[in-house]
C-alpha cells in the first residue's frame, strides 16, 4: 500500500479501494480522514479537529497532481 508523508502525515492509497474513485486515507497517529482527490473534499473525519481538517485539505490542494499520479500509477498495474 503506497505511503506518501507530507508534513508528518501519512497519504496511504489501500487496495480494496480500486472501484472507488480516487481518494487518499490521511493518518496522523489515532486519526483518519477519507479525502477525495477530484474534486479535493473530505468523505469523513475520525478524529481531526477543524484547523487540522483546513491543513488536510491545503495539503491535499497543494498535491493533488502527485497523488493522482501514484493512485494511477498503483491501481492501473
Amino acid at each position: 500500500m503506497p505511503t506518501i508523508i507530507i508534513d508528518g502525515y501519512k497519504f496511504r492509497f489501500y487496495s480494496s479501494d480500486v472501484q472507488e474513485p480516487p481518494h487518499v486515507h490521511v493518518i496522523h497517529g489515532d486519526d483518519v480522514a477519507k479525502i477525495w482527490l477530484i474534486p479535493v473534499s473530505i468523505e469523513y473525519n475520525r478524529g481531526y479537529n477543524q484547523p487540522e481538517l483546513n491543513r488536510i485539505l491545503k495539503l491535499t490542494h497543494k498535491n493533488q497532481e502527485r497523488l493522482l499520479e501514484v493512485w494511477n500509477e498503483y491501481f492501473s498495474q
